[in-house]
């Protein structure tokens, strides 16, 4: 997708991923280690009752989904930041996550005309169409150059 392809109010939907005990434990060893998030047994007798997922994760997980669409792909060139992130639900064991994100701004740069920034309302989703997650990120994107498909 380039600027030229996206409006104002189109939504992107994802596929879903679920996640394990293993990816859980793995993230938050190396990014994010209290105990609720790598140990299930100290877990247990948290706030949660069980092991749950970094909330980092589930942002770099809706990132991901988004990304495997192929609506970054082309004239994607990066992101200038988020606003309004919010975990609303925690993200268990087994919870499958799918993502929704609503196009709602397109800001043409004054000094670049060639790119905009692209702000799109994220919403993450469980298995049980409950949101877990809500973010607006900013996009980068290009126009499409001659010859580009």
């Amino acid at each position: 997708m380039f600027l030229d392809d996206l409006r104002i109010g189109h939504v992107q939907r994802t596929q879903g991923i679920t996640l394990t005990e293993t990816m859980i434990i793995e993230f938050g060893m190396v990014y994010d280690p209290l105990p609720l998030h790598i140990d299930a047994v100290a877990a247990q007798k948290g706030p949660f009752a069980g092991l749950i997922a970094s909330g980092f994760q589930t942002l770099a997980l809706t990132y991901r989904l988004m990304h495997m669409t192929g609506f970054l792909n082309g004239g994607s060139v990066g992101g200038s930041g988020a606003d309004e992130l919010r975990w609303l639900r925690p993200v268990r064991v087994g919870d499958t996550l799918t993502v929704e994100a609503e196009i709602k701004d397109i800001r043409i740069s004054k000094s670049k005309p060639d790119r905009a920034t692209v702000s799109m309302a994220y919403t993450t989703y469980n298995q049980h169409g409950e949101a877990v997650m809500t973010a607006t990120l900013h996009h980068l994107f290009r126009r499409r150059r001659a010859g580009e498909t």
